[in-house]
């Protein structure tokens, strides 16, 4: 690969980098929010390296010149120096980030992944409140289904969002993927919902219903599950990698 090729590969992915985190919010399909600076910083410098060596090359390119000039038999040499074709292709990635960013990660990978395991609460938990439909994460409503011995879930009606994903026999899975840095890092997090309408999967949605009575209440045993009374479609959020509460239609 020669020189101009290389300055080229670290300018694009410089800007690449800027792009993405600067002028859209595709970077939260890879890190979470606080990686914004981080990205910023490394586009930046990227940029920088390849000015930096586009500079250094014109002036050994000038300084060849005239040393040719005051030796014309030096400078004669071939370079037979490189590098396989095959590095040509680092320049796809960069220009993906320019041009197109892959998808976020979504059905297929939830149902290619184990489901998350919540933390046990072990500081017991306060009152519901008293709002119905209650808004509530997919973290919470497993921790109360599984862990709250005063069963103070039995029977609310709740309302939780996510995207569909599919389950497999009966039913369909409100899900959401979480991150701790990147996407290599992902998670899962399902609930399985009985009756209604079946969303295509990946669609975001906002599921109300209550508790699929399967299982002893408060307990391990107990089936994380909805039996849905309604099913609304909803906006994808700008940060689709956190357990948030639930979106309005």
């Amino acid at each position: 690969m020669k020189r101009f090729a290389q300055v080229a590969l670290l300018v694009l992915a410089g800007l690449g980098l800027l792009h993405t985190s600067l002028l859209t919010d595709e970077y939260l399909r890879f890190v979470k929010p606080g990686m914004r600076p981080l990205l910023v910083v490394s586009g930046v410098v990227l940029v920088g390296l390849g000015v930096v060596e586009a500079l250094a090359s014109l002036s050994k390119e000038r300084h060849g010149a005239e040393r040719e000039r005051h030796d014309p038999d030096e400078g004669h040499g071939h370079d037979h120096s490189g590098v396989p074709r095959v590095a040509w292709l680092l320049f796809l990635p960069v220009l993906s980030l320019l041009f197109y960013a892959p998808p976020a990660l979504g059905s297929y990978t939830a149902s290619r992944e184990p489901v998350k395991a919540v933390a046990v609460r072990d500081d017991g938990f306060d009152p519901l409140p008293t709002t119905s439909p209650l808004p509530i994460t997919l973290t919470d409503f497993t921790q109360r289904v599984q862990q709250d011995r005063s069963r103070a879930i039995k029977g609310r009606a709740v309302r939780l969002t996510g995207f569909a994903s599919p389950a497999g026999g009966d039913g369909w899975y409100l899900t959401r993927i979480l991150i701790s840095c990147c996407a290599a890092d992902a998670t899962t997090l399902k609930v399985r919902v009985y009756g209604g309408a079946v969303p295509k999967a990946d669609t975001w949605v906002t599921v109300t219903g209550t508790w699929h009575a399967a299982g002893t209440l408060g307990t391990s045993s107990a089936v994380v599950a909805l039996d849905a009374r309604s099913v609304t479609k909803v906006r994808k959020p700008s940060n689709a990698y956190m357990d948030a509460l639930p979106l309005t239609s």
